[in-house]
This record gives structure tokens, sequence and C-alpha cells, in this order.
């Protein structure tokens, strides 16, 4: 793994860092793509000073090429993940205890694309089987939704063939190329592909409306897991974690998307600021306003991810995820 030696899991580390306070705790946190909307409230709560404010310090990581946020985490190499929480799930049939400690969304944030070259061929998803759709990486939440999708059309999980692309250029490209036929991606990346006249949208799992009707229901998305081990040894960080989050998804909830955007580090508007704004506006309703897995949703992912994962249907979905944190937070 590229993190050996680069980064120390701090489970029990007062290390300073960046800012200077060395009487914080701190902990690594490796997430599935920083500059992804559907993973602001991460970047934005350090941009607002909230990890401070909570007493912790907190080193953000970009998930990449030969690091993989979920194998990070279970070697110990980070202290959480920031990713769907449909990967809880995915580790619990493997005999892997991970939780998701706040939940930041309900709805994917993620759309169905399909190359403008096949706009006559692929008008359903039932003309999904046989083509090759691209994802984050095999085995990530683009990749499930994917795999629902050929199933709920009718086809089988071998019916396709997942490519991983990244996000972002890397998809972009692999779509310009032709090397891909369609893709599950999240924004500013799925606005780039329409605007540029390279892809359409088949499924939007971007909206809540759109979403639910296309997944039967709510699906929660953007979260923070960490090995159940961690929460039950370190309840104090995770509380202080928790509570920054959730002070970052109240402030996004009272304030523009512009005002939001100018929060940001600037190089996540991939050189267009209007279009960034654009996407946001359509991506805010998807994060809750208080961190809490809402009701019933657990048991939807868990029905969808059964559809091509049948022992997912065996799993103790009350392991998979904790409101204690986000409640205190809230009070």
């Amino acid at each position: 793994m590229l993190l050996t030696g680069c980064f120390s899991s701090s489970a029990n580390s007062n290390s300073s860092t960046q800012n200077g306070s060395s009487t914080h705790p701190r902990v690594v946190i490796m997430v599935g793509g920083l500059e992804k909307i559907i993973y602001m409230p991460f970047m934005l709560a350090q941009q607002l000073g909230y990890y401070q404010q909570a007493g912790v310090n907190v080193s953000l990581v970009e998930e990449s090429a030969g690091q993989d946020a979920e194998l990070a985490l279970l070697a110990g190499q980070v202290d959480g993940a920031g990713g769907f929480y449909d990967h809880t799930l995915d580790l619990a049939t493997k005999g892997k205890n991970v939780e998701a400690v706040v939940t930041m969304a309900d709805v994917p944030g993620e759309t169905l694309l399909v190359s403008d070259k096949l706009k006559n061929k692929v008008k359903s998803i039932s003309d999904l089987k046989g083509l090759k759709i691209g994802v984050t990486g095999l085995g990530s939440s683009t990749n499930m939704l994917a795999t629902y999708n050929v199933v709920k059309g009718g086809g089988k999980e071998n019916d396709y063939t997942p490519i991983p692309v990244g996000a972002g250029s890397t998809l972009i490209a692999a779509m310009k190329n032709n090397k891909i036929d369609a893709a599950v991606t999240s924004e500013p990346t799925a606005t780039m592909l329409e605007n540029s006249h390279l892809a359409y949208p088949l499924v939007d799992m971007n909206h809540k409306d759109s979403s639910n009707k296309a997944l039967g229901g709510g699906y929660a998305s953007t979260s923070l897991y960490m090995q159940n081990s961690y929460v039950k040894a370190h309840p104090d960080v995770v509380q202080k974690l928790v509570n920054a989050y959730v002070k970052t998804l109240k402030w996004m909830s009272t304030h523009t998307p512009e005002e939001i955007a100018a929060k940001m580090p600037t190089d996540y508007y991939a050189g267009n600021k209007s279009l960034y704004i654009q996407a946001l506006k359509g991506q805010l309703p998807m994060f809750t306003h208080d961190g809490k897995m809402p009701a019933s949703v657990p048991e939807n992912v868990q029905k969808i991810l059964s559809s091509f994962k049948p022992d997912v249907k065996n799993i103790d979905l009350s392991k998979t995820y904790t409101n204690q944190f986000v409640n205190k937070a809230n009070q």
C-alpha cells in the first residue's frame, strides 16, 4: 500500500498537524474523491475550521490508484473512510466489522450516462447488457449501482463489463476515446459529459424523487465509516468528528450554492466555477441536515445489494451504522 510509511494510524496519536495543535487527537481519513461534490462535507469542514473547533486534528487523504479506502482502513493505515454506506454491508459479508458513524446523504448523487453514439440503441436499462460501463473502481459503489441497474433491467451481474476509469478527467477521456459505452458518475463530471454532448443521462440517481423511483427508496451514500473496534475504543474522538460534520451539514443547509462554492478550493471547480455552482445547486438536496441514518434506508440498501449479492440478506444491519453520535451532536 502506498500509504505505508506516509501516514501513521492515529488511534492513540496526539501528534500535531498543520494547524499546530498538539493537544488534539489526530485522525487520518481517506476519502473516495475529495473534489467530488458528493464528498464535499469532508473538505468543507476543514475550510470552515470545524475540525479544530471540535477539538480534533484531521488529515484528509485522497483515494487514488493503489490506495483503496477500504483496504487502508482495514489495514489500520487510516482511521476512517469517506465513502458510501453500502461498503459496510459488503464488508460485513466478508467478516469485516465497520460502521457508518454519520450519514451525510440519503441519495447516491450518481447518474448512469450512456454515450451519445448509442442514443438510438440504449433507451432503457434493459439495453445495458453487453455494454462496457465505466466505474470509479472495481468493487466501488459506482460498480454496485451499475450492477444493480443491469440486474434490474433483466440481466445478470456478468452481462456487462465494468471498466475502472476513475472520475473526472480520466472518465471523460475514456468516454471520448470510446473505451466505455456508459458510466456511473457524480457531479461535476456528469454535467460536463452532458454539456459536452458526450453522453446523455439514462438513470438519474442524483435527485431525491428520481433516485427513489430508480432504487425503490432511499440509498444512504456519503458517510464516515470506521472499524467497529475503533469506534468502541475511541468514542470521544468519534464524537468530536461527528460534531464537526453535523455542524458542517447545518451550515450547508443555511447557505447558498454560491456561498458554499466560495469556501471550496478553487481547483475543485475544474476550471469552470459557474458549472460547479450549477452542479452544486442540483446536488445540495441530497445531503442530510442532521447526519442521521434515515429510517428504512438501511433495509432498502440491503434489498438492492441482495439482488446480486445474496449473502447481504443475512447481515445484521444494526452493526453497520449508528446514530448514537449524531443524536448527541444534535442535542
